[in-house]
């Protein structure tokens, strides 16, 4: 998406600053939100401070903020594949303070943030240090700390601290919602000249075929899930076995976990089991679309439930593989010869259902409509179809998904739409979204600014002359 207008910078600049998350999947961004405009500086105060003696350069509330955690916020967000050369220590400062005011007030509000959590993600940013500095022995010699406990201790409360900012910052903002009329008004107050340009993009339809599962399998999936759950109930770890034997390999390493509410995007049948369980209870097993699950509610707090859970998905044969491949081939000849519609055989054929009423066509996760900009595309997706003249369908393609298995599949693009100013009716959804993150944005503005007013704060040294966005210095 190219913007070209101040509003349309300050909305995605500020963003970034303030709430990036995404619904995977799942959260707000753990690296320092730093936007290079936000914050300017009287005197330079440059990136490599290397011989500088490491020392409190701010507080907030109960937190500090040391020289050395700066450091330590350049490498974090260069481990987002970011690029730091432009960023000064006034800027990263001002977003450490932001950081530890949302924690702060976390902390005040009882807002939890498991361990275990905290250790799954200093295991990958250690991992990305010693490959980027050489050795454990660099990073500790690099950030200035006696020993490798030392070192470990401060990055677990940095990122514990990272951790509560973002729960603070979804808290303020899970109520803010975003009408059609706010829409239109957020429209209509960007002049002609000045509206968003929005890159080329197309549709793209699929029909999925999915081999056939033997009941002899599914039963041994479920015979071994009761088994599961037979240990764990004489004394074995749930988390241990989810480790083990869990297919779910997105869960898998953390133990199964997985912290939802009602409006967490899992598939009915899971959040059904998962909201009739009471704490410590375990599921007989259930089917999804994905495979068999059980289920082990941990703890429920107010409409969250905190769970862990195992996957197991029925193997499939080679004959039904073949047969997958038989019938999808069949499809694809029907549709060519003009029998039967692309749409209509998705409809009526198709085995994936989240797309067959719709005439097969894909959803886009992130935007939540239809359109794929061609330049944000993922990877697999854009060679698949890249290439394809209109009207044209892919061969059988046998995708090996992670979570549901191997299915086969053909793709064809139903719509091509070249780069084009915004229109509000064409593009009313990605307008809504800026509007809404707008909205957003004032809403963690408002909080923050009446929050600094009563919480401690002090500056310290050369960075009282940052000149911050904020009122951090309370002049």
């Amino acid at each position: 998406m190219l913007l070209k207008t101040k509003i349309m910078k300050y909305i995605n600049n500020q963003l970034v600053l303030a709430i990036l998350f995404a619904v995977s999947t799942i959260g707000f961004t753990n690296a320092q939100e730093i936007i290079k405009d936000s914050v300017k500086t009287k005197k330079p105060v440059y990136a490599a401070k290397k011989q500088k003696v490491d020392g409190i350069v701010a507080t907030v509330g109960d937190y500090l903020i040391l020289d050395s955690d700066i450091d330590k916020s350049y490498l974090e967000l260069a481990s987002q594949g970011n690029s730091v050369k432009d960023i000064t220590r006034c800027q990263m400062l001002n977003s450490l303070l932001e950081d530890k005011l949302f924690a702060h007030q976390a902390v005040q509000d009882s807002i939890v943030v498991k361990d275990e959590e905290v250790k799954e993600r200093m295991a990958e940013q250690i991992a990305y240090m010693v490959e980027q500095i050489g050795s454990m022995e660099k990073v500790v010699q690099y950030f200035k700390k006696d020993t490798e406990e030392d070192f470990r201790s401060e990055l677990f409360d940095i990122i514990k601290t990272n951790k509560l900012t973002g729960e603070m910052k979804r808290k303020i903002i899970e109520g803010v919602e975003i009408t059609p009329e706010e829409t239109r008004t957020f429209f209509k107050s960007i002049s002609q000249d000045e509206l968003p340009v929005f890159g080329a993009e197309m549709e793209v339809a699929q029909i999925v075929v999915q081999p056939k599962v033997t009941e002899e399998e599914k039963q041994r999936v479920i015979n071994r899930l009761k088994e599961i759950k037979a240990e764990v109930l004489a004394g074995s770890s749930f988390k241990t076995r989810a480790v083990i034997y869990s297919d779910d390999r997105g869960s898998a390493a953390n133990g199964g976990f997985y912290k939802i509410n009602r409006k967490t995007q899992f598939v009915k049948e899971f959040k059904d089991v998962a909201f009739s369980l009471e704490e410590g209870e375990i599921s007989e097993p259930f089917e999804t679309e994905f495979g068999f699950h059980i289920i082990m509610v941990e703890k429920i707090k107010g409409q969250e439930v905190e769970l862990r859970h195992i996957l197991m998905m029925p193997k499939v044969s080679d004959k039904a593989l073949k047969e997958a491949k038989e019938k999808i081939t069949l499809i694809k000849s029907r549709i060519e010869r003009g029998e039967i519609s692309f749409a209509e055989a998705a409809r009526t054929l198709s085995d994936e259902k989240e797309t067959r009423a719709n005439g097969g066509i894909l959803i886009n996760p992130k935007t939540q409509d239809t359109h794929f900009e061609l330049t944000k595309m993922d990877p697999s997706l854009y060679s698949e179809v890249s290439n394809l003249k209109d009207g044209a369908i892919t061969a059988p393609i046998l995708d090996d998904d992670p979570r549901s298995g191997k299915k086969y599949k053909i793709i064809t693009v139903t719509n091509r739409i070249e780069e084009h100013t915004a229109d509000y009716a064409k593009d009313y959804i990605k307008i809504k979204e800026l509007a809404l993150k707008e909205k957003q944005i004032k809403a963690i503005t408002k909080w923050t600014n009446e929050k600094i007013k009563e919480t401690y704060i002090k500056i310290n040294g050369e960075y009282q002359d940052c000149l911050f966005s904020s009122n951090w210095l309370k002049k």
